[in-house]
């Protein structure tokens, strides 16, 4: 967070993510998940697997997409 407006950016970031937080809370992670697309996007790796499919191209990594990765959990 800049450190020029620490309290600004603090609040900036709480009001971006609280959201996320009270759905995962209230539905539990994996409906949260599937049930929100941004939220669904925003997982990297998963039980081992990767989700994010930047990343394992970059280094040559198996990529499982999110929704596919937690259709065993």
């Amino acid at each position: 967070m800049p450190g020029c407006v620490p309290l600004t950016s603090t609040f900036a970031l709480t009001n971006e993510t609280i959201p996320y937080a009270l759905e995962i809370a209230n539905k539990g992670y994996k409906k949260a998940l599937l049930g929100d697309r941004p939220l669904l996007r925003g997982l990297n790796v998963f039980k081992g697997k990767l989700t994010y499919k930047p990343v394992a191209d970059v280094f040559k990594i198996p990529h499982t997409p999110p929704d596919k990765a937690l259709e065993g959990a």
